[in-house]
């Protein structure tokens, strides 16, 4: 009943600062939506925007870990507030404050999609596609290219997954014996499954095929 309660506390919390940014937003008020942005996070995690920017997402979920369970609301909620952050900072004309932002958000709802947590004002997938359309002029780096990779195939998106894949290979992190593990993965799921994952069986074993041609 309690983790239910904070759980629906954060969701109301969470849209009364969306939208108290919103708005200073439209009244062209950015530094102060900022401001109210920093404000949040202080009271509510004792963090502040530049020792998050600091942390990785890995310390970030494991400072929201207690007991060996993730406190996924409260990932959200930095991860949604990092996003606006980024929008904030887009608007300003300060790409390279937007990036890092951006990016940071994006692998934390990534993180969140993979320990399926619930929706708070959208669900993790639907957070982190709209980031990977804000950050589409950028090079990803290889460790956001690997989680990537590891999301589209658990959420069944074999397609973008073996993009993915094919980009870390040009990158040299990733081997034809990786490309070789990932085709074997899916050769073992049924067909249906394959091609609702926009990656049939034809497609796998030709794919696995000039991996050595």
């Amino acid at each position: 009943m309690f983790q239910r309660d904070y759980f629906m506390r954060m969701i109301e919390q969470m849209s009364v600062v969306v939208g108290q940014v919103m708005g200073l937003r439209r009244e062209r008020k950015q530094e102060e939506a900022l401001l109210v942005i920093d404000e949040l996070l202080d009271r509510e995690f004792r963090l502040n925007a530049k020792l998050i920017r600091s942390l990785s997402d890995r310390d970030l979920i494991a400072m929201m870990t207690r007991n060996g369970i993730v406190e996924t609301a409260n990932v959200y909620a930095i991860a949604r507030l990092l996003k606006e952050e980024g929008d904030l900072h887009e608007e300003l004309q300060r790409p390279e404050s937007s990036y890092p932002s951006r990016l940071k958000s994006l692998h934390l709802f990534i993180r969140l999609a993979l320990l399926d947590a619930p929706s708070v004002l959208k669900t993790p997938t639907e957070e982190a596609f709209e980031l990977l359309a804000d950050l589409k002029g950028y090079e990803l780096p290889a460790e956001t290219k690997q989680l990537l990779l590891e999301w589209h195939e658990a959420e069944r998106r074999y397609d973008l997954a073996e993009n993915v894949l094919y980009e870390l290979m040009e990158d040299d992190v990733l081997t034809k014996a990786d490309a070789d593990d990932f085709y074997s993965r899916l050769l073992l799921l049924p067909e249906e499954s394959l091609e609702a994952g926009g990656l049939p069986r034809d497609e796998i074993i030709d794919g696995r095929r000039q991996l050595y041609a």
